[in-house]
């Protein structure tokens, strides 16, 4: 709604929105003509003055504001390429009503532009901080339009709705039935919903008491506080510095850590299954798939330095997919093929069933690769007490309020 004219520097600024634009264009993540021009007319730099003005429009850049005394990041501006990934998940049209959950400023500045002058938005957050900053950047940017409220998320904006959409820009375990009930008949939800401690983006559509996934997006978001907090637990192997291997456990079975921890460091076993990726081929639908079929599935987290020291062999800041029974580990990894930008898809274990595990995992991998290559999962969320016969046949997570369903094809 306001764009700066006028000297060098809004020349400079122009430049950099128009490199971010064509950067998220050549991304994919811009497609909507209507996304591309909302994200050419917001200058989200001023969210974040502290940080560089180039670095600011950088289409991968995360900002992070505020971290809690752990120093855990709790609040952040979601980097360009996320945000207009989840608008164009939301589907937004002129006219709309829009909550979004969890305040930056820039977001809710790019769904007003969506929704235009007979739209309205409302953007709220727990933290008295992140909605002071918003309302900042609101007003400076020239969206005075925009609802901030600050309050806990878990019970939505009651008395605000019904909403078309709600965007939701934290990480939920759960899905409050606030957000359902506020949401109109066929509206959409989109959220990064983190199901065994594997989180996607995920464009759900109202159907009754219950929401059906329309496609989702990998992701990383900072986690909900309040009433819905659900933070995963850590069972830390090796607590080296720069050197740590941890579990990540989200209602996976209490693992034998102290077994585990000398299991790290016995020789490994390695699995390969023949199946391979191209180098930008994404191994979100594989870890879904592996999450879905195997019981005990946790995400191994290592730092760098662990992967440098020869601990693991893989490392990434989403987690590795790894299968645990007792005293014993295997998880995913890669080797480059003969073949350029083409890399084998494969397990390594540790400890006394190490290998086996590691077979289990590329059976796995295998039935993937074989049966649902091309599939993508259907997510479905239900009121906590659903029956089971009124639930698709698949994996289930027990949540507080919800039980979230994962079926393929």
């Amino acid at each position: 709604m306001t764009d700066t004219t006028g000297g060098p520097d809004d020349a400079v600024e122009r430049e950099l929105r128009d490199a971010m634009v064509q950067r998220l264009i050549g991304l994919g993540t811009a497609r909507d003509s209507r996304v591309v021009a909302a994200f050419r007319s917001v200058p989200r730099h001023l969210a974040t003055p502290d940080v560089d003005r180039a670095k600011s429009y950088d289409a991968e850049f995360a900002a992070v504001t505020k971290t809690d005394a752990t120093g855990v990041d709790i609040s952040s501006v979601s980097a360009p390429r996320v945000q207009a990934l989840q608008i164009e998940q939301a589907r937004i049209e002129p006219g709309m009503t829009v909550l979004e959950i969890g305040s930056s400023g820039p977001n809710a500045a790019y769904l007003a532009e969506m929704v235009e002058e007979d739209g309205r938005v409302l953007t709220m957050d727990i933290d008295s901080d992140v909605t002071a900053r918003a309302s900042a950047f609101l007003t400076a940017a020239g969206f005075p339009n925009v609802t901030v409220l600050t309050a806990d998320a878990e019970d939505g904006a009651p008395g605000h709705g019904p909403f078309d959409r709600i965007v939701v820009t934290v990480q939920a375990a759960d899905i409050p039935p606030a957000w359902i009930h506020q949401l109109k008949e066929g509206g959409r939800l989109v959220v990064p919903l983190r199901m065994r401690g594997m989180t996607r983006t995920v464009a759900f559509v109202r159907a009754g008491d219950h929401l059906v996934s329309d496609g989702f997006e990998l992701c990383g978001f900072v986690p909900m506080q309040g009433a819905g907090e659900n933070r995963v637990r850590l069972a830390v192997l090796h607590d080296t510095e720069g050197e740590q291997v941890a579990l990540r456990l989200d209602g996976h079975p209490e693992p034998d850590t102290a077994a585990l921890a000398r299991s790290l460091f016995t020789p490994r076993a390695t699995v390969w299954s023949g199946v391979t990726l191209g180098g930008t081929e994404s191994n979100e639908h594989l870890d879904l798939w592996l999450t879905t079929a195997l019981d005990n599935l946790p995400l191994m987290a290592a730092e760098p330095g662990a992967r440098e020291r020869g601990l693991v062999v893989s490392a990434s800041p989403l987690g590795i997919p790894t299968l645990v029974d007792g005293s014993s580990f295997a998880y995913r990894t890669v080797r480059a093929t003969d073949v350029d930008d083409r890399y084998e898809l494969g397990a390594i274990g540790h400890g006394p069933r190490g290998h086996v595990l590691a077979e289990r995992l590329v059976s796995e991998i295998r039935i993937w690769d074989r049966e649902h290559r091309g599939d993508q999962a259907r997510i479905e969320v239900h009121p906590a007490g659903t029956p089971d016969h009124q639930l698709p046949a698949g994996r289930r997570i027990e949540r507080r309020h919800t039980r979230v369903t994962i079926t393929w094809p």
